[in-house]
């Protein structure tokens, strides 16, 4: 089992960037066959369910001797199931295409010097810059642990070779907003950023809290599902089950409305959604200066949109490790990380990169019915989005009750969490609701303290969400730690009671330390510089900001 891994498993496709409408670039070259690869993919496949069989069928006394060996082996069946889940998840949902452009090419890094030189000409651009607007790929996901698509590495780099798709470093809802990420939040704020052309589909800069309404996702949002309708668009904390457009198991919450849902994310023929586009499209045409971000800036018509600003007199900035087709029409291109980069850049301007603070959300449920003298009541622990909707940052829920030692406490392992007890109708009691996280939160727990009185019943409110959500990161960020929670409402029932609470479950710094990166000494960041202070100095000044109108978004 332990030489088993996810490259032996060919997937077609991914589902974190996808490309639709009006035809590619490519270079022709097939390397190998597509029989070969499918081959190589079933004989993976095949030895990967003969392994998964064998432990499933084998018994305590032949997996090992104790409980601990047990237990090792219970745990990497576990893991074997969960990580084939996650390297399928997103990528098989796409039709196979065999073109997917110029693959593999080499990485080239400019020297320090030179990098250097470029990210002080990059600054002083974004700062004269009257309109800039940021055009993103794949290159600026890499860091969070989502893998490329045409690096050494990258997902179609892999395929093209038979070995299937890449691992990602975690699951992929747990995925966090890069240092550019944060730092294309801040360049908004500031005034100095108007707009964000995305091709991907990883929600990243949604959750990082960039505004929906100056985000334009080509290729859609694998976390995002729209109502055809109304147009009301809902983000969701879990991966939508399908892609190319079809109807999600959701509806509309809209009582005027109630249409099925259909996600957002594009398959191979599907046309770019013309909202989207057309507001790309008059983005680009207004722009003074477009900065591509970690984008090969090859699959039409979506790569030529950058260019739409140079015949209005404006200018095209490249960061990308490999080489574009469109490098030639460029005014500056750097080849070097994209966070290396930016970092530089924020650092010139003054400007300071926000922290990552993610929250989640949980629904309880608390109902009850009376018999005789006794009150059989049940709690559920479900997601905001809906009863059968996945909780993927839950791994489990202890429920104790420390001022009753006759009430047993109970670990909730499986999803719905739900638990059903009987008690007297006079009873008092408190209920301690310790969660805990999976993997890729910032934190190992939390707690929730329930008060819980079936003979009065609590009173209904609903706090200000936004406000509610600022002072927890708030808290989270003055405290340099996640697990923060906070009731968000309540609505109270003679025999139910329904609370939406809020929790910091990450929390993600970009200390200064990071910024040092253009030059391994840090002289052009030097304090004692004059002409880095100068430099500083005279972009920041004349900052603003500006309004623009709002769409639809619910979470």
């Amino acid at each position: 089992v332990e030489d088993l891994d996810d490259t032996d498993l060919y997937v077609p496709g991914c589902v974190w960037e996808r490309r639709g409408g009006g035809g590619m670039e490519c270079d022709g070259v097939r390397r190998g066959t597509m029989a070969v690869r499918r081959n190589a993919a079933v004989a993976g496949e095949a030895r990967r369910r003969a392994a998964v069989a064998v432990l499933e069928e084998m018994g305590p006394a032949q997996l090992g001797q104790g409980e601990g060996s047990n237990r090792k082996t219970a745990t990497g069946l576990e893991n074997l199931k969960k990580s084939r889940k996650m390297s399928l998840g997103y990528a098989e949902k796409l039709s196979y295409r065999e073109d997917v452009g110029t693959v593999g090419m080499p990485e080239k890094f400019d020297s320090p010097k030179l990098l250097q030189g470029k990210i002080e000409e990059l600054a002083v651009m974004v700062q004269k810059s009257k309109h800039l607007v940021v055009f993103t790929g794949a290159g600026i996901s890499t860091s969070s642990g989502i893998p490329d698509f045409r690096g050494p590495k990258g997902v179609w780099t892999l395929q093209r070779a038979g070995k299937g798709v890449p691992d990602a470093s975690l699951p992929f809802h747990r995925a966090a907003p890069t240092l550019t990420h944060m730092a294309l939040v801040e360049l908004e704020r500031a005034g100095l950023l108007k707009f964000v052309i995305s091709q991907n589909v990883d929600s990243l800069h949604l959750r990082s809290g960039f505004p929906r309404e100056k985000l334009a996702e080509l290729h859609g949002n694998s976390f995002k599902e729209v109502c055809p309708c109304c147009k009301t668009e809902y983000l969701r904390d879990f991966e939508i089950e399908t892609i190319g457009l079809k109807d999600t198991p959701r509806r509309c919450a809209d009582k005027n409305c109630g249409a099925r849902l259909k996600d957002t994310v594009l398959d191979w023929e599907d046309a770019l959604p013309p909202e989207e586009m057309n507001s790309a499209e008059e983005q680009c045409r207004t722009a003074d200066l477009v900065l591509c971000l970690g984008t090969s800036l090859q699959i039409t018509p979506a790569c030529n949109m950058p260019l739409l600003s140079i015949k209005n007199g404006g200018k095209v900035a490249i960061v990308n490790l490999q080489a574009t087709p469109k490098d030639k029409k460029a005014s500056l291109v750097i080849h070097g990380l994209v966070d290396k980069v930016i970092a530089g850049v924020m650092c010139i301007l003054s400007l300071r990169i926000p922290p990552y603070i993610r929250t989640d959300f949980i629904q309880l449920l608390l109902r009850h019915t009376v018999k005789k003298k006794c009150v059989r009541w049940t709690l559920r622990v479900t997601s905001v989005h809906g009863m059968r909707a996945p909780l993927s940052f839950l791994r489990s829920i202890e429920v104790s009750f420390p001022d009753r030692s006759d009430m047993k406490p109970v670990v909730l392992m499986e999803q719905p969490f739900s638990l059903q007890r009987e008690t007297s109708m006079t009873s008092i009691f408190s209920m301690l609701l310790t969660l805990k996280f999976s993997d890729g939160c910032g934190c190992s727990s939390s707690s929730i303290e329930c008060h819980v009185n079936f003979q009065k019943q609590k009173e209904s409110f609903v706090r200000d969400r936004s406000l509610v959500l600022q002072e927890l990161k708030c808290t989270a960020e003055r405290q340099s730690r996640a697990g923060q929670q906070s009731i968000l409402e309540r609505e109270s029932l003679p025999r139910a009671e329904t609370s939406i609470h809020a929790f910091v479950t990450n929390i993600i710094r970009y200390d200064a330390e990071d910024l040092k990166v253009a030059d391994p000494k840090g002289s052009w960041m030097n304090s004692g510089s004059s002409t880095s202070s100068n430099l500083a100095k005279r972009l920041v000044e004349g900052a603003s900001g500006y309004s623009a109108s709002t769409k639809k978004l619910k979470c």
